[in-house]
């Protein structure tokens, strides 16, 4: 099975180096040296991984034949991918591969129907589950335990306990109202900075 490991980002220095986005949770092994990779495009590849490194909190790598600028650049939006054996999982059980993740059903944990997972978004921050509501939207959930207490693979499950607004759009619209009220009905003497602390829903204590 093929899986979608990085994407090449733009050349670094003159000699060959380019930036990586890394969308896999094992780049040591997937990414590390001797690594060959088929491409998206096909033309572009296979890849061979001559060296990496990291610097300034980003991947870099070096590909076999690819020597300057130039070349380094010319792969520049380039997908890298994998052979992963179907069966294999990863060491870390709380860790999952996409290809897990994708068609699973998703609930709350009331077990309010929400969607089916269609995508996994790796952002340099964070992971994002896109699920697929049934009225045809969609919904980004952050990929943390805190609002992805359960992954349930026999049962094809991921369990959500989202924050206040994140599914209900009228919830968090009604919440911005009251809150922007609040806000122009301040004294315009009130010093810079006194905001209360704003929560996930962007709710303030009620009590102000």
């Amino acid at each position: 099975m093929q899986l979608v490991v990085a994407r090449i980002g733009r050349a670094h220095g003159i000699k060959g180096e380019v930036t990586v986005e890394v969308r896999t949770d094992e780049p040591e092994l997937r990414l590390g040296p001797g690594a060959v990779l088929t491409t998206e495009p096909a033309s572009a590849g296979p890849l061979t991984i001559e060296s990496g490194r990291v610097h300034s909190g980003r991947l870099l790598l070096r590909f076999e034949g690819v020597r300057d600028r130039s070349a380094a650049e010319a792969l520049r939006n380039t997908l890298l991918i994998a052979e992963v054996d179907p069966e294999e999982l990863p060491e870390d059980p709380e860790e999952f591969y996409d290809h897990q993740l994708i068609d699973i059903d998703v609930v709350t944990v009331d077990g309010t129907e929400v969607g089916r997972v269609s995508e996994i978004s790796h952002l340099p921050y964070q992971d994002l589950l896109v699920v697929k509501r049934p009225d045809g939207g969609e919904v980004m959930i952050p990929f943390v335990s805190e609002f992805v207490p359960e992954i349930d693979l026999e049962e094809q499950r991921a369990v959500i306990d989202p924050p206040p607004g994140l599914l209900d759009e009228a919830a968090a619209e009604i919440a911005g109202s009251r809150k922007d009220e609040a806000e122009s009905g301040r004294k315009k003497d009130e010093t810079d900075g006194g905001r209360k602390g704003d929560t996930a829903g962007g709710r303030e204590d009620e009590s102000s």
